[in-house]
């Protein structure tokens, strides 16, 4: 069993609420905390707690608490922080909505996470109140921040000036959140990740990130996301750092941004980094202030991450998690120059790790002559570890064990300096551009067309090294299906993450005598034919 070289560090038993907010110094009250880059406005600490408190107040003066899960679809604006922290304020639980999902995506989710509120934005409001309605929540129970006819707004409720509530729960139990995740296999699940969960996760990572109060940390990644949530929104505020938010990554915006607002800190997926590595327009804008970026969400290869930090002359850190996990277990350490940046780091503190043969089940405890393990299955236990799925008590069996270590799907090797490199994937899930994308989702998806008589997704790499969706399938004879008209069926029907990218025609799709699809055929396939 592996240990963190960091010594434990205390989790308080508090709310996120009383871990972020709570211990504001009469300094903290006149810092910024959240700047809009549409308008130039500026937050401060003690403003957004006010907000937090106002927002739920209101929400507690209709009857949302602790038995309350509350949707909410909203981009990066500063907004996002006075409506999340008010719910959880209020005692209730946030199920976060990525917001390029479809009416039918959204609607399923609520209704999976038995959502009966729905806050939203305007621009996003089309898609969230066919969503609403078909589950039966009400247009008041639809929160539309920046205003919409017939539903309340923030402002108004805001003005309301109704007191917070006094609530009353156990951190460990109580669920603060349920961001959706495929897990190891199979379709999204909600993850139960308690209040301790999230204050533990902020806890442990503030030993291995230096995230300063002097540092502006520019926000682009979705707050939705559990690492926009725990690493960009709850660390910063932790920490008393701005937050420059971006509703979208756009290349320009995000370099002006930097450039306008002095940014410092910069959190991203492995897509932006490959930008900061090749774009030519990099070279046009004043990126100087920036002195560390770290990169989280998806694989990161090192020969990118290092042409990075030398072209912006910025330090260029690595991490790993995933939702189930709050969502850190590794980083990059601050005062390690000999770990390379292609690793994802080491442990994180009061975690333990197991790297487990996925052949024998057999633990590997030894590294080789060469200085590296075996590769194993990562196993990892900690305060950080979720309670479980949302209602799925033998998903919950599967991926987390009797003794509390959660069972990643990822394949690892340990290195005798004491950090991990992630090597490959137990489970078959694709990341693009961090999003998760189940293949078991888009092949339900596909042999549904009429055209389509079966079907197989795997994840393969485009033209700059970025995992995409790729479709073989069998159509039906003389159909004249196209790989456009497959591609085009795919785009309508879900977030545009999820789109099918390639898409290769086949006589069979490989499959074992139980009907399971052989992916590794398909993958050495794609490896023979590229």
């Amino acid at each position: 069993m592996f240990t963190s070289p960091y010594s434990d560090v205390e989790i308080p038993e508090l709310s996120v609420y009383d871990y972020l907010f709570a211990s504001l110094s009469d300094e903290d009250l006149g810092r910024v905390a959240l700047i809009d880059p549409a308008t130039g406005a500026e937050t401060t600490y003690g403003a957004l707690r006010t907000q937090v408190d106002l927002f739920a107040g209101a929400l507690a003066a209709r009857g949302v608490g602790l038995e309350t899960v509350v949707g909410l679809l909203c981009p990066n604006v500063p907004a996002f922080a006075t409506v999340f922290h008010g719910i959880l304020r209020a005692g209730a639980t946030v199920t976060t909505i990525n917001s390029l999902y479809t009416a039918g995506e959204i609607e399923k989710q609520l209704r999976d996470a038995g959502a009966t509120w729905l806050v939203t934005v305007h621009a996003l409001l089309a898609q969230a109140a066919a969503a609403a309605e078909a589950v039966g929540i009400p247009h008041d129970r639809v929160i539309v921040l920046d205003g919409g006819p017939g539903h309340p707004h923030l402002a108004g409720l805001l003005a309301e000036g109704a007191a917070a509530p006094d609530v009353s729960f156990d951190p460990a139990s109580h669920i603060a959140v349920l961001p959706y995740s495929s897990g190891t296999t199979g379709t999204a699940k909600g993850v139960m990740l308690s209040h301790r969960n999230l204050v533990a996760n902020v806890a442990q990572c503030r030993v291995a990130l230096d995230l300063a109060a002097t540092d502006r940390v520019l926000a682009v990644l979705p707050f939705f996301h559990i690492y926009g949530m725990t690493v960009l929104l709850n660390l910063a505020l932790r920490q008393r750092a701005s937050l420059v938010t971006m509703p979208k990554f756009d290349l320009v915006e995000f370099l002006t941004n930097i450039q306008r607002f002095q940014c410092t800190y910069l959190y991203i997926a492995p897509p932006i980094a490959v930008a900061l590595a090749k774009h030519p327009i990099v070279d046009q804008f004043d990126i100087s202030s920036v002195h560390t970026v770290f990169s989280g969400a998806a694989p990161l290869d090192g020969e990118t991450a290092e042409t990075a930090g030398r072209r912006i002359h910025a330090r260029m850190m690595q991490g790993y998690g995933m939702t189930e996990l709050s969502p850190v277990s590794h980083a990059m350490p601050i005062d390690r120059d000999d770990i390379p940046v292609s690793s994802v780091g080491v442990m994180l503190p009061n975690t333990l790790n197991k790297l487990v043969d996925t052949e024998t089940g057999a633990e590997i405890t030894e590294v080789g002559a060469d200085g590296v393990s075996r590769p194993g299955e990562l196993w990892v236990k900690g305060p950080n570890v979720m309670l479980g799925y949302l209602g799925q008590p033998e998903a919950t069996a599967q991926t987390l064990d009797a003794d509390g270590f959660l069972h990643t799907g990822d394949v690892a090797v340990y290195h005798e300096g004491g950090y991990f490199s992630i090597v490959d994937r137990v489970k078959e899930l694709i990341k693009y551009k961090g999003y998760q994308i189940a293949p078991a989702e888009l092949e339900a998806l596909l042999l549904g067309h009429p055209k389509v008589m079966d079907a197989a997704v795997i994840g393969v790499l485009d033209d700059d090294r970025q995992e995409i969706p790729k479709a073989f399938i069998v159509p039906a004879p003389e159909s004249g299906l196209t790989e456009d008209e497959v591609m085009a069926f795919v785009a309508e029907q879900v977030a545009p993450h999820k789109k099918v990218r390639r898409v290769e025609f086949i006589d069979a799709i490989p499959k074992s005598s139980s009907g399971k699809i052989l992916r590794k055929d398909l993958r050495t396939r794609e490896a023979t034919t590229v």
